[in-house]
């Protein structure tokens, strides 16, 4: 347990002081701090802004402080913040612009504009979609009454939207020993509405779905995919039909039948309705995926085209072997079910399985399925999910694009 500064007065500024290892991580520009690398403190209340010193008592910066996570500080500034919902509002505009200035946003109204560290605001996720903006609050310092306030008012002045939903994480807000809190409309009166992604359109329902409602970290790599599909195509874990729409609709015509499965049926249903949306009528399936490919597999149906996309199978270290067993059963599967000349994308959304490690999982299945594999593309998340070089945290999505040939 890390010590109090016992001499120190009640009004004192929050502060922590690290350990050398906690010390060394900040300086190599790593923004989370472990609690046991904390070794002395004044007892800083749960949100707090603090000084984080060195354990020679050098300021090294400030921290957003978390009374209950084992992620103790998450480094906010490497100067001091007299005004956190002043610059939370200031990282906001500047998140808004480096999408903006970068181009990084073209042919789409859906997006991600706020990604926790990566834009400099841990503990926040802001996603647009057309005139509803999503967004989660995952700390203690983010959950502050002034810093919500200036959340929201940043985000009505800069992209004048209809509506603005929280997606509530119960489970991260009970880590942080926060307060049970519904998800809901927290300004404005719109919580549903249209959009359009590399000129495909769906449905969105901010309250309804996973993550905070679709998958935008996908979205470049549905075009991507739909480049290279032909033939008859099957998307495995379909969800709302971000793939499958896309190989449909964006594939020039290559693909004569797309098929999406899912083992949701509210998934399944939103799928149909974003088909009929475009005005076209795919083949859905409600089934698991693993199950199903094995069948498919055992029967000798073929396909032309198969996408993987799986929810996470390493939620922590501990699951990465179970997971890469995982990974490679399911592509092993799909592999034997291709066409020569077939197209196989492949996608990890586990933090915990590396890019090296998941191309070595699938390499290993196309040694067990005897195909011979080339690589495409190598992709990871849209480019509005930026990615810090020194925090391997915001690199977490791997999409393979292979040629399978016999």
């Amino acid at each position: 347990m890390p010590k109090r500064a016992a001499s120190s007065p009640k009004h004192a500024e929050p502060f922590v002081k690290l350990s050398t290892r906690g010390a060394t991580r900040l300086q190599a520009r790593h923004p989370w701090v472990y609690r046991s690398d904390i070794v002395e403190s004044n007892d800083p209340p749960p949100g707090s802004v603090v000084r984080v010193l060195d354990s020679r008592g050098k300021f090294l910066g400030t921290a957003l402080y978390s009374s209950s996570s084992q992620i103790a500080i998450r480094m906010i500034s490497h100067g001091s913040v007299p005004d956190l919902p002043a610059l939370i509002a200031e990282r906001i505009r500047g998140a808004i612009a480096y999408r903006k200035e970068n181009d990084l946003v073209s042919n789409t109204d859906a997006y991600r504009v706020v990604f926790s560290e990566a834009d400099f605001l841990p503990g926040l996720i802001v996603d647009r979609y057309h005139d509803v903006l999503s967004l989660q609050i995952l700390t203690q310092a983010m959950d502050a009454a002034p810093v919500r306030a200036a959340i929201v008012q940043t985000l009505r002045e800069e992209l004048r939207p209809a509506g603005i939903v929280e997606r509530v994480e119960a489970r991260v807000r009970e880590l942080e020993q926060l307060p049970a809190l519904d998800s809901g409309l927290r300004w404005g009166e719109k919580s549903a509405t249209e959009v359009s992604m590399n000129g495909i359109r769906f449905h969105y329902e901010a309250l309804e779905g996973q993550k905070t409602g679709a998958y935008l970290d996908q979205r470049e790599n549905y075009a991507a995919a739909a480049r290279y599909a032909h033939g008859e195509a099957l998307d495995a874990f379909c969800y709302q039909g971000g793939f499958a729409l896309h190989l449909a609709l964006g594939s020039g015509g290559k693909c004569s039948s797309v098929t999406g499965v899912d083992s949701s049926r509210p998934a399944l249903e939103m799928a149909e309705k974003n088909a009929a949306l475009n005005g076209r009528e795919l083949e859905w399936i409600e089934a698991n995926a693993f199950d199903l490919l094995r069948e498919y597999a055992a029967a000798d149906r073929r396909y032309d085209t198969i996408v993987l996309d799986p929810p996470a199978f390493a939620k922590s270290k501990r699951d990465l072997e179970k997971a890469l067993g995982g990974y490679k059963e399911l592509n092993l599967r799909a592999m034997k079910m291709l066409r020569p000349g077939g197209i196989l994308v492949t996608c990890s959304c586990s933090f915990h399985v590396s890019a090296a490690d998941f191309l070595g999982v699938v390499a290993a299945a196309a040694r067990d399925a005897h195909k011979d594999l080339r690589v495409a593309e190598s992709r990871g998340a849209a480019r509005d999910h930026p990615i810090l070089v020194n925090v391997p945290e915001t690199s977490y999505l791997q999409c393979l694009i292979v040629c399978v040939s016999d």
